[in-house]
């Protein structure tokens, strides 16, 4: 085995565990328990090879082998490095370099936006290139239907989540009464995010000005935050099949991948299941 150190991007790195690592990410990407040959074949690396380091792993507990069958899954300790990483993302912070990138490749404003005490919250807010003149700033909390942003919130909730989001009268936590109107937008809401992973807003409620929204998943699939794209109507295209919108979906399936959630790709990402 090879464990000397090699030059990239000048940084030193070890090829040995990058040789290694390579047998646990494809652990990681199975489904279930792995024999040699085929753990071999998904890290690029014959069996006789491969071997060597599933004992050093094995003894690590990053990986374990069914006495029975030989089969290989990755162990206890693998399980604490995971739920460790887990435990120290920050939405906002792995969100952030992508709604940059989102604002930088479209040159329309795009903001993040977080489930807070009184419903959808913008957090942060990019500009776009050509000035905006939108009330966006964060700390503002959109209206849960009236809005893109917080449509693409309620619309991948839980219903029990979204009814009881805004206190109603003295008593907290008691549950909104929608009318007829407002179920049937809830509903649309949910349909537009089952078929294109987006909702849109057309000149409304800001005038002149067009919306995509797209919700980002948590590594058990509940809606960490909101990505939303604005622009003005005459420059900003509405169409599902847009670039922009294309977009949109893209980023958000980058955060929510980010963020540890393994479901289904943007247009069939509300209400999937993980895998």
């Amino acid at each position: 085995m090879h464990d000397e150190p090699e030059k990239d991007a000048g940084q030193r790195a070890v090829q040995s565990v990058e040789v290694g690592g390579r047998l646990l990410l494809a652990l990681a990407a199975h489904h279930g328990p792995m024999n040699l040959k085929d753990l071999a074949a998904q890290g690029g690396l014959a069996p006789a090879r491969a071997h060597p380091y599933l004992v050093s792993f094995g003894k690590l507990g990053l990986i374990e082998q069914d006495k029975a069958t030989g089969r290989y899954a990755l162990g206890p300790a693998a399980l604490q490095v995971g739920l460790a990483s887990l435990s120290q993302l920050d939405p906002v912070r792995v969100a952030g370099p992508v709604a940059e990138e989102l604002a930088s490749s479209t040159g329309f404003a795009v903001a993040l936006a977080l489930w807070g005490n009184l419903g959808p919250t913008v957090i942060r807010m990019i500009e776009a290139r050509q000035p905006l003149l939108v009330a966006m700033r964060s700390g503002t909390v959109m209206s849960m239907l009236g809005t893109a942003t917080g449509r693409a919130f309620a619309g991948a909730l839980p219903e029990e989540r979204v009814v009881r989001a805004v206190p109603v009268g003295d008593e907290p936590g008691q549950a909104i009464v929608f009318s007829a109107a407002e179920l049937k937008v809830l509903r649309q809401a949910r349909q537009d995010l089952r078929a294109h992973g987006l909702v849109r807003a057309e000149g409304r409620p800001i005038p002149g000005v067009n919306a995509f929204s797209a919700p980002a998943f948590d590594h058990e699939g509940q809606p960490a935050l909101v990505i939303t794209a604005l622009g003005h109507q005459d420059h900003f295209p509405i169409d599902w099949n847009s670039s922009v919108a294309d977009a949109v979906r893209a980023a958000a399936a980058q955060i929510s991948r980010g963020l540890g959630w393994q479901g289904s790709p943007a247009g069939g990402q509300a209400g999937s299941k993980r895998r």
